[in-house]
């Protein structure tokens, strides 16, 4: 994925400070984190059903918990933001 950047310039032509613009606004990255915590949580909540005779609770926990962090880095593409600034 590329980033857009934005570049400053002085009046010589000289390069001042190169920023990135948003890639979220405020509302969506609120909304993404919210549905991403409900995802943890749920994983959390499904080992209380946890036994020894019965393993799915714990599949299911794994799942969701997997999907709470690959779905950030993978599919909105925040994997690659670290370096931008």
């Amino acid at each position: 994925m590329s980033s857009k950047t934005t570049t400053a310039t002085t009046s010589q032509n000289e390069t001042a400070r190169t920023t990135p613009q948003n890639e979220n606004s405020l509302g969506s990255s609120i909304i993404l984190f919210a549905v991403m915590m409900v995802l943890f949580f749920a994983s959390l909540y499904s080992l209380s059903f946890l036994t020894l005779g019965n393993p799915w609770p714990m599949a299911v926990c794994l799942g969701l918990f997997a999907l709470a962090f690959w779905i950030p880095q993978t599919i909105t593409g925040r994997s690659d933001s670290a370096g931008e600034f």
